[in-house]
């Protein structure tokens, strides 16, 4: 059942860097919607008329409309900022490996899970994927530097 774009984002809050483990793993899911689109071609200026335009993306290789990849790759970032460290978390870098179209009305899980933990300079390894219906449309690592609560 779609609902209208809202996220779902349990369990929310800040992880400190000496709570983090390996093996560690958070998610969100948000269907995306005409709405999200039209806003993000808005703030970015990304106006690609196959993000934007029925009939100009039925005659592409997506044969119909298609989100942003950075929109999708967004929803990574939701969960790293809101959960997994948390806020107070810093982005350092960010692979990304686009895999498949999402659509209008496609249900979007972005998965985080922490891959590795140097304590000592508060630096995390965290692999990244979105998927869409169990199938990978998105896949990366990110580096971050996590919130500490020696630094409070």
């Amino acid at each position: 059942m779609l609902d209208s774009g809202h996220t779902d984002n349990l369990p929310r809050g800040t992880i400190c860097i000496e709570d983090l483990e390996i093996g560690m793993v958070r998610d969100l899911s948000k269907t995306v919607t005409d709405a999200d689109i039209e806003m993000f071609a808005a703030v970015s200026t990304d106006h690609n008329p196959v993000h934007l335009d029925d009939d100009y993306a039925r005659d592409t290789i997506f044969e119909g409309r298609i989100a942003h990849g950075m929109l999708t790759a967004g929803l990574i970032s939701a969960v790293i900022g809101e959960q997994l460290p948390g806020h107070g978390t810093v982005y350092l870098g960010q692979s990304l490996k686009f895999m498949a179209p999402v659509r209008p009305g496609d249900r979007v899980r972005a998965v985080v899970e922490v891959l590795d933990i140097d304590y000592a300079k508060r630096r995390v390894q965290l692999a990244t994927h979105c998927e869409v219906d169990d199938k990978i449309v998105l896949k990366g690592e990110a580096t971050v530097l996590a919130p500490s609560r020696k630094f409070d």
